[in-house]
């Protein structure tokens, strides 16, 4: 997103909380490291204003309501929990696993 301001150009990029759940998930399970990358640097560089935006991007997302958004990770072995506050351009990671461990939560609670 762009913002320009009194004459001066500001670059306000989204805010991913928490990068550090997604490396750590990758250092256990190398297999996926270069797909959360490519999600990270996409989803950084986002400017989603609404869920239609980002399905219209990833087809295979899931909109489950509350600005939860659930991206298929690696053609669907691994699950992508975010929650999404538009307005403030925050990212929140709320889970990652395997479709198995993805199959046991409440994915509205969590």
């Amino acid at each position: 997103m762009l913002d320009i301001h009194l004459g001066t150009l500001y670059i306000i990029s989204v805010h991913v909380i928490s990068k550090k759940t997604l490396v750590d998930y990758f250092n256990k399970h190398k297999d996926i490291k270069s797909q959360l990358e490519a999600w990270y640097h996409e989803a950084k560089n986002a400017e989603w204003k609404n869920p239609q935006e980002i399905k219209e991007k990833y087809g295979s997302a899931s909109i489950i309501g509350d600005n939860r958004i659930v991206f298929n990770i690696k053609g669907n072995k691994y699950r992508l929990v975010t929650k999404i506050n538009y307005q403030m351009k925050h990212v929140y990671i709320r889970f990652i696993g395997t479709h198995k461990e993805y199959d046991k939560i409440n994915v509205e609670e969590i």
